[in-house]
């Protein structure tokens, strides 16, 4: 399995005041936590978070997150960001286990051309940007692909008719993925239609 390493100190100072300094100093303030584990305390450093996370798998790579009081297998899962700059400002670190299934949110990455869908003056309409599967640690794939070249006008591509990879199950196979929408073109055909009824 793939898997980065990441420092982290436990004995994080506690209070508003504090945290804006280690901020300041170029850290993030976070928790580990987890079914079992007692939640820690903890903070890493900014840049190698950032690197730990800029591969394909961003948010969804495992990471041994090496601290004082222990090693610890997990996920970035939630992130706080600056509702302004974006700067991250604070990290949940969840502990997984590495035999089994994990919840992760997926990238869908669109391919192909709908050719009888642009002929028609009709647009592609993306509904969804990532897809919420049930996968192995090592199985996490990096983004599903969803092809569009027999899409038609009216259809939708849905979660059910993908094709996903070994040991990765989707949660809800009815979410529409990618449909269909009048373009300019059609739009005003269809207005003068409408019109001239």
């Amino acid at each position: 399995m793939s898997q980065v390493t990441l420092s982290a100190l436990s004995e994080r100072v506690q209070g508003s005041r504090n945290v804006r300094r280690l901020r300041i100093a170029g850290s993030i303030p976070g928790v580990v936590y987890g079914q079992g584990v007692t939640p820690v305390p903890v903070s890493v450093d900014a840049k190698e978070f950032r690197t730990s996370v800029s591969g394909d798998l961003g948010l969804n790579t495992v990471i041994n997150l090496e601290t004082p009081v222990g090693k610890f297998t997990c996920m970035a899962r939630e992130i706080q960001r600056h509702p302004v700059r974006g700067t991250v400002q604070h990290i949940d670190f969840q502990v997984i286990d590495t035999k089994a299934g994990v919840k992760v949110e997926v990238p869908i990455h669109v391919v192909g051309d709908a050719v009888e869908v642009r002929h028609a003056d009709y647009e592609i309409n993306q509904m969804a940007f990532s897809v919420v599967v049930n996968a192995m640690p090592d199985k996490i794939p990096s983004f599903i692909t969803v092809d569009i070249s027999d899409l038609k006008v009216g259809d939708t591509i849905r979660v059910g008719d993908l094709t996903l990879p070994e040991g990765v199950v989707a949660f809800d196979a009815t979410v529409g993925l990618v449909g269909t929408r009048a373009g300019r073109a059609a739009k005003t055909a269809g207005n003068a239609n409408a019109a001239a009824e």
